[in-house]
């Protein structure tokens, strides 16, 4: 069973959420594809059993014993990458039009490494993750290879939890893809409800099965309200609504995942939505 967690932008609390429900999980996998910000293994001590490089990146190469300066490839370059025949490796996007238009077939593209993929070990598990290049950007395919190996690591009873980036471009189609549930992490502002519309669009153009979580559903009652109408409507659970606690700004300060502050309403919260989860789950296992 593979749970993705997303919401349509950052700060709804997403990596907080997805961190509590890894631990309330009996046999989990973690897999961290928020990989611009990468920072579910912070809560984790453990010990990195399995480093690779992942290439995913191509960039322009000037071949200056061919080179005429002739400047075509400037002029072509729609990234402004290209000065006085010099490339600029961080503004380039590997996109290829400066080899096609070079009368002297002086430029290539040549791979170049993005990132490092992880598999890190800890007490309860694993975790699948990236450390990226300077100036790299994640891609589809740098998702795509770390849920690849997460899944040598999973046995069939095992949960695969993927913390998911926010928004939904080409990391976030790669993140769902293959997943059998959807917790779309959501918060009652304006903004995160019109962005949890495009994330719920398209889950439900790949036909994803989903999940809503609003967290500090307190803030705004009367957006919150609306959230949950968008919800019935569209025939989607509400598993969870989280209110607003300060205490969670202690467990990311102090690096400790939010259900162990036994006071805390937002961890009070979290289990009874894991309880909903989990119910969903099992129903979703009977009817197939």
């Amino acid at each position: 069973m593979e749970l993705v967690i997303l919401s349509g932008k950052g700060g709804t609390g997403k990596t907080t959420i997805a961190t509590a429900l890894s631990e309330l999980a009996k046999d989990v996998v973690r897999v961290d594809c928020d990989v611009d910000a990468s920072n579910l293994y912070l809560f984790y001590k453990g010990k990195d059993i399995k480093k690779e490089d992942f290439y995913g990146e191509k960039k322009a190469i000037i071949d200056y014993n061919l080179c005429i300066k002739c400047g075509k490839c400037e002029s072509y370059c729609k990234f402004d990458a290209i000065e006085n025949c010099n490339i600029n490796p961080y503004k380039c996007e590997g996109c290829g039009a400066c080899t096609l238009v070079c009368p002297k077939e002086a430029i290539t593209l040549e791979e170049e490494k993005s990132a490092e993929v992880i598999i890190s070990k800890m007490d309860k598990g694993i975790i699948s993750r990236a450390e990226m290049e300077i100036g790299s950007e994640g891609s589809g395919l740098l998702i795509a290879q770390l849920k690849k190996n997460s899944r040598e690591f999973t046995n069939k009873e095992d949960i695969i939890i993927v913390d998911g980036s926010p928004g939904i471009g080409c990391s976030i189609i790669s993140s769902i893809t293959g997943a059998n549930l959807a917790l779309i992490v959501t918060e009652p502002t304006m903004s995160a409800m019109e962005d949890f519309i495009r994330v719920k669009e398209l889950c439900e153009y790949f036909k994803i099965p989903m999940l809503v979580c609003i967290n500090k559903c307190d803030i705004n009652e009367e957006v919150a309200e609306k959230i949950y109408d968008l919800c019935t409507k569209g025939n989607i659970e509400v598993v969870g609504k989280i209110p607003y606690d300060d205490t969670v700004i202690n467990s990311i300060n102090e690096l400790k995942p939010i259900i162990y502050y036994e006071d805390s309403k937002a961890n009070k919260a979290i289990r009874a939505m894991w309880n909903n989860i989990k119910n969903y789950i099992n129903n979703l296992k009977q009817n197939k």
